[in-house]
Parts: C-alpha cells; sequence; structure tokens
C-alpha cells in the first residue's frame, strides 16, 4: 500500500445520500493517521458504512483555536491527517479555513478534493443564471443581518444563502421587503435525500408555500439578482 507523507487532506463528505463520496475519497480516509471530524457522532455512520477503522478526533468550531497548533504539530511529525465536516466540503459554512491558513503558515502540504457541497446542485437547479453569482452562505442570526441584507440591494448577480429551516420564512420575507416580492427564487430542501424539494417561484408564491408547511432539513435559497 502506497504511504503516504505528513499531510493535510480535506475531504468532502455526502450532504446526505452516502453514495455521493468519490473513491479517492475514501482512500484516503482508509490510509490517513488521523481523521478530524466536526462531530464523531455523525461521522462515524460514514465511515462505518464504508468500513473505515481510523482514530477520530473532533474538530469544530468551539475547539479550533485551542487545537490547530496540536494538529500542526502531528503532521510536522510526519502524520496524514484527513479533515471532514458533518456533510460537504469543509471550509464552506463549516470548519476549516483556520486549520487551512494556519497549515499554510507553517508550510505544511495541502490537498483538497473535489466532491460535494450543497450550493452547487442548488444553484445549478434553480433555472437562475449561474455563470456569475455571489456565495453569502449563513446570514448574521442578529448582529450585522439588516447591514448584511441592505448590502446586497444593489447586487445583479444570483445570490446563494444557506438557511435554517426555522428561519427561512422568515428570511424569505425579509428579501420581500428588502428587494421586492416578485424577485425570482429557488428554494432547495433535504438534497440528496429521500425528501428532496426544489421550490422555484417568486419570494412572494415562496412564502405562501413554505408558510402553509412544517418546513424540516437543510436549506439552500438561490435568490435572483436585481434586474438591470
Amino acid at each position: 500500500m502506497y504511504r503516504m507523507s505528513g499531510k493535510l487532506y480535506i475531504v468532502p463528505t455526502p450532504i446526505g445520500n452516502l453514495e455521493d463520496i468519490t473513491l479517492r475519497a475514501l482512500r484516503i480516509l482508509k490510509e490517513c493517521d488521523l481523521i478530524l471530524a466536526e462531530d464523531t457522532r455523525t461521522s462515524i455512520f460514514l465511515l462505518k458504512h464504508y468500513q473505515i477503522d481510523k482514530p477520530l478526533k473532533s474538530y469544530h468550531q468551539h475547539n479550533e483555536h485551542q487545537t490547530v497548533q496540536y494538529i500542526i504539530d502531528t503532521i510536522q511529525s510526519g502524520k496524514t491527517i484527513a479533515l471532514i465536516s458533518d456533510a460537504g466540503t469543509p471550509g464552506i459554512s463549516d470548519p476549516g479555513f483556520l486549520l487551512v491558513r494556519e497549515s499554510i503558515k507553517a508550510g505544511i502540504s495541502i490537498e483538497t478534493l473535489p466532491g460535494a457541497t450543497a450550493f452547487v446542485p442548488a444553484l445549478v437547479n434553480s433555472g437562475l443564471p449561474c455563470d456569475s453569482f455571489v456565495f453569502v452562505g449563513f446570514l448574521p442570526q442578529k448582529k450585522g443581518r439588516q447591514t448584511k441584507l441592505l448590502s446586497l440591494k444593489e447586487e445583479t448577480r444570483t445570490m446563494v444563502f444557506y438557511e435554517s429551516p426555522f428561519r427561512l420564512v422568515k428570511a424569505l420575507e425579509e428579501f420581500k421587503e428588502h428587494y421586492g416580492g416578485d424577485r425570482l427564487v429557488a428554494v432547495s430542501r433535504e438534497l440528496t435525500k429521500l425528501h428532496e424539494e426544489n421550490f422555484r417561484g417568486t419570494v412572494d408564491e415562496a412564502i405562501t408555500h413554505f408558510n402553509a408547511k412544517q418546513v424540516k432539513g437543510e436549506i439552500v435559497i438561490v435568490l435572483g439578482g436585481k434586474r438591470e
């Protein structure tokens, strides 16, 4: 078996359907010395499914500042570490940026694999222009939320947001307030899973649709830009 030298691998994991992982990702997870997982309780299901038995260590937004130097020291000692999140690509609205930045500073070799991330299928599936777009991610929950919304008022490119199901209707109502109810929007829910839903219409129509049901699952909102 090929033995990898000390290196950091950023490994995307499925956002729902366990088949959405690459053969290369599986090989690296099987061969690395340590897997950093956002939540080991979540990741263990994926690893068991593919019969991967490797040491797991928690790495999340609440401990990344305390553990980043330990991880760098471990890699510099010759170990190979793979970073995964609960779902999707680490660093995209998930922990990863700090470790990548500090690893670059330390001269560590980093390799990021292509793979699952929620906003790409949602954007392509939306029917809205995707040749140029803005990835916003999660809006601030409180402080800075209105400032962020106002800063996007003149944006002509398609915008992509992540949102909690509990704040979906609130976000749509804020879009109506700032950008108008006739703005085109697509809302993707539970992507790649059994109950996947893709709604397309105006902001007004989306508010009516999601007000009439109990919303569950991870949400991606794709909002059309301001019309020229």
